[in-house]
């Protein structure tokens, strides 16, 4: 049975949608601002959309207006905001002097976080879904580039010269996004237990990132990308030792 044009309407939510097309507007202006060779702007309006992107999902669930309407538009705005937007930037900023290398590269960031989306969607539609992310979720990959263009700032690195260690991180940035690494999601995060300590961490964090917003951003994100393949290594390490510790076991039984 199809839906009429007004049940359609009925689940379009104004308020979750304007935080999403704040995102985009934010993705949309960190391009024009990359063209013009203002990359710093750039890379904040990038991280800018990241906080418009994950404020539209807490708004919609707080308020009781999630719906299917929301969560395309959302992908979609998040291709724009979280894949073209800081391909482009860390092409100019860093990636053409590599020629074919350096637009493969940018051209796979963007495959990739397609790729992530489409899986991310699929994923949210079943019953059993997966309450961390598998694989590194764009907004962050797409902070991560924003935040290594700021830090190298604090570096003094300037545009057009050949960094070699940005080129292979975009292609690491693009190979986490379709990996099955696990990643923490911070929409639970309010069920944590100790509040009171959780706000304390957060105080000194807003601090430490306000003393030195160019190196801290730049710290926070990649302890976060590194976070999944460390936790696989981890996860791999203690299951073997684990089942040496088993194995022992049953030979002294024996």
């Amino acid at each position: 049975m199809t839906e009429t044009n007004e049940e359609i309407s009925s689940k379009f939510h104004p308020l979750p949608c304007l935080f999403t097309i704040a995102s985009l507007f934010c993705g949309f202006y960190s391009i024009l601002a990359a063209f013009k060779g203002d990359y710093i702007t750039a890379a904040y309006a990038i991280l800018i959309a990241a906080i418009f992107d994950g404020l539209d999902g807490r708004v919609a669930r707080m308020t009781g207006q999630t719906s299917s309407f929301g969560a395309e538009l959302d992908s979609l705005c998040d291709m724009v905001s979280f894949g073209v937007a800081p391909a482009l930037l860390a092409y100019l900023w860093a990636l053409h002097p590599y020629g074919r290398y350096g637009w493969l590269a940018g051209f796979l960031y963007v495959a990739t976080t397609a790729l992530r989306l489409a899986r991310f969607n699929t994923q949210a539609s079943e019953e059993n879904a997966p309450k961390n992310f598998v694989g590194l979720p764009c907004p962050a990959a797409a902070a991560m580039i924003s935040s290594s263009v700021l830090f190298g700032r604090f570096l003094g690195i300037e545009a057009d010269v050949r960094h070699i260690s940005l080129l292979i991180m975009v292609y690491l940035l693009s190979y986490l996004m379709v990996s099955t690494h696990s990643y923490y999601s911070f929409k639970y995060s309010s069920k944590l237990a100790k509040t009171f300590q959780v706000l304390v961490g957060l105080v000194l964090l807003f601090i430490a990132v306000a003393a030195e917003p160019n190196v801290m951003l730049f710290v926070l994100f990649l302890f976060y990308v590194a976070s999944g393949p460390f936790l696989a290594v981890f996860t791999r390490v203690r299951g073997l030792v684990t089942a040496g510790s088993k194995k022992e076991r049953d030979e002294t039984a024996y």
